[in-house]
């Protein structure tokens, strides 16, 4: 993408109304809009990034077995009566009446819809387990909306459900689900800690959220660094497969043997048990948040299955979420320094933004246009007619994990001066050796 042709409408100025890092860096890097409180509209670069977690997020899901659909967002309340939560659910549900005079909703959560899909299609015992998630807009009314796309109105999340014949089946996919968060996060770059939550009326120990760690997370957070350790990617020996029930059930001994909480579940006395060396403090933010319910809504609303002797039975469920849009707002949270955005590899809007110092330059020019052929759409060119100052700014406000600079100079000996913006680190090299060190 040429920069001087592109919908990038970056800011000098920090917007008043930004008071945190993610919001106002979102705005000055030209990733979002605001069109109405709470309300965003995702702009070229912004958009790129949300589409590199929502890619990330459903190779996952798909390696682990969970099919995708695409369910509605706006849902008939009929099925929210069904399940005894249309009256109760409060003001953050945007309720709309059609031309029909019939109740309808924009949906904050997919829980009825997935179970009347199931109830209208799977008949026998044989037929699970079944996980079924798609990524989808959600609107939830808040009343003091706020920190941008942390905490907005209207916002893209993942969200799953399982179905299975009993509490071990459901045992089963609560853990497949949790090994499969590990891995995206730490695809993402990140290192996501997972930590029970509250289960609400069913109890139990199968609910928990996973927090990344920001100066500027909403909770206080206690772990043991040995979550830092685990490479839940890893394949040989030692990783976990969640083909396996025999190694699902060793990774989650794992997940809840190493002390984590928030503040509001804290452990003194657990948390001193704990080596020294191996406490972490600080402040997190939630990401994800997976959950075991039971037949909280398959029972009611009528959802069985044939058993093996003819008889019904009602299936017992799970769901999991990722905030799709608000993990933009996290990383940014947990990556940034004074001078804009240090998006990790695998997220980044491009791999690498190319500055020309000296347009109108035949060499500048000449190895510029070479550099861009071959990146292609992996790179953002600044041909802009702007001082160099300013185009360095830019490039570290936006983030870009690599800058090839092309000066005068180096452009007639035939190199560029490469540098890492996670580490400030700069080289000059040929040509070939920049692409090679960016993997091009």
């Amino acid at each position: 993408m040429r920069l001087s042709h592109s919908f990038v409408p970056t800011l000098k100025e920090t917007p008043s109304e930004a008071q945190i890092a993610s919001h106002r860096l979102m705005l000055r890097a030209g990733l979002v809009r605001q069109t109405s409180a709470g309300i965003y509209a995702w702009l070229p670069v912004g958009f790129r990034v949300l589409k590199n977690i929502e890619r990330i997020v459903r190779e996952e899901q798909n390696a682990a077995g969970a099919q995708e659909i695409l369910m509605p967002t706006i849902q008939p309340a009929e099925l929210w009566r069904e399940s005894g939560r249309y009256d109760g659910y409060g003001k953050e549900m945007l309720r709309i009446v059609d031309r029909h005079d019939r109740d309808m909703l924009y949906g904050p959560t997919n829980e009825e819809v997935v179970t009347d899909l199931f109830r209208q299609s799977v008949k026998s015992y044989r037929e699970l387990p079944q996980i079924l998630y798609h990524i989808q807009w959600k609107f939830r009314d808040e009343v003091r909306p706020r920190f941008g796309v942390m905490r907005g109105r209207e916002f893209l999340m993942k969200d799953g459900y399982s179905f299975d014949l009993d509490y071990a089946g459901a045992v089963v996919s609560y853990r497949k689900m949790m090994l499969t968060y590990m891995r995206t996060f730490q695809r993402m770059g990140l290192k996501a800690i997972p930590m029970e939550a509250e289960s609400g009326p069913i109890g139990g120990d199968l609910s928990h959220e996973f927090i990344i760690l920001a100066p500027t997370g909403e909770s206080q957070v206690f772990y043991d660094a040995a979550f830092e350790e685990i490479d839940y990617l890893s394949q040989a020996a030692g990783g976990f497969s969640h083909d396996n029930a025999t190694d699902l059930e060793r990774f989650f001994k794992e997940m809840t043997t190493h002390y984590a909480a928030t503040d509001e579940k804290h452990d003194a006395t657990k948390w001193a048990q704990v080596d020294a060396g191996r406490r972490r403090e600080g402040r997190g933010i939630e990401v994800g948040h997976i959950f075991y319910f039971g037949t909280q809504y398959s029972k009611p609303m009528g959802a069985t299955v044939a058993g093996p002797d003819g008889k019904p039975i009602i299936p017992e469920m799970g769901s999991y979420g990722i905030g799709v849009s608000r993990l933009v707002g996290a990383v940014i949270e947990a990556s940034h320094d004074s001078a804009g955005i240090i998006w990790p590899d695998s997220l980044a809007p491009f791999k690498a933004a190319i500055l020309n110092l000296r347009l109108g330059d035949a060499a500048c020019d000449a190895l510029c246009e070479a550099l861009y052929a071959k990146l292609g759409s992996a790179a953002l060119y600044d041909d802009r007619e702007e001082r160099a100052g300013a185009k360095f700014a830019d490039a570290d406000l936006m983030g870009h994990p690599w800058q090839i600079i092309v000066g005068p100079r180096g452009a007639a000996a035939g190199k560029v001066e490469l540098k890492r913006r996670a580490t400030g680190e700069r080289l000059e090299l040929s040509p070939e050796d920049a692409l090679a060190r960016i993997g091009a």
